[in-house]
This record gives structure tokens, sequence and C-alpha cells, in this order.
């Protein structure tokens, strides 16, 4: 886990949100693959982009709105299965986004943890 000053993070923290875990990330969607950071706080995950990427800005998802998290693997084109690297977010409608991690076990569990209001086990 990457550890960044709330101070000096690329979005607003709102009242009594906090910084739970950060690193770099792709997020997959479809055949578009997009570097960046992944932010998990308090309240929601964040993903901000390089500036270099097609789709730019940032991409926000309320922890309230997510259903499932889990395992996945990196696809090439969005098909071709290449590697176990990957977590699932599934949304309550339905879509899924696919984050490229290191330590998806751990972001998994955070993730899940943050969704139940408490913090990661150790």
């Amino acid at each position: 886990m990457s550890t960044q000053d709330p101070a000096v993070l690329p979005f607003p923290l709102a009242q009594g949100e906090s910084l739970v875990r950060n690193g770099r990330a792709n997020m997959q969607s479809g055949a578009e693959t997009a570097g960046g950071t992944l932010y998990l706080t308090t309240e929601r995950l964040v993903f901000i982009g390089h500036a270099f990427n097609i789709r730019s800005g940032p991409s926000e998802v309320p922890l309230t709105l997510i259903a499932e998290v889990g395992t996945a693997w990196t696809k090439l084109l969005g098909v071709i299965p290449l590697m176990p690297n990957s977590i699932a977010v599934t949304l309550r409608d339905g879509t899924v986004q696919s984050f490229v991690v290191t330590g998806r076990a751990a972001w998994i569990d955070a993730i899940t943890h943050a969704r139940e209001g408490g913090a990661p086990a150790r």
C-alpha cells in the first residue's frame, strides 16, 4: 500500500471522510485500459487516470453502491485472460468495474471492511 498525505490528494475529502488505501492501478473497461491511481476512502472508491489516457477525469463510486467485490483476471482486449491480478467491483446496477492492482487480496479486504464501516484485518 502506498500512503499519501490526505492534504495533497487530487480530490477533496468530505467532512469525516478519510483515506484508507491508495496505490497504482489500471482500470479496465472493455478493450480500454487506463493507468492511474486507485484510492479507497471511508466513503468511496476513486480512480484518477494519468493525464495521457484517452479517457480523462476521475471515476468514483460511493461504497454504498458496491454490491460485491472479488477477484478477476486481467484481460487482453477485454476478452483474453492473461493474469489473475485484478479485482472486480460489481455495482448494485450490475455494472462491473475491473482494476489491475498489486496485492489484490489486501485491496478486496480493505474495500470489504470499508463498506462494513470497519478497518481491514491485519
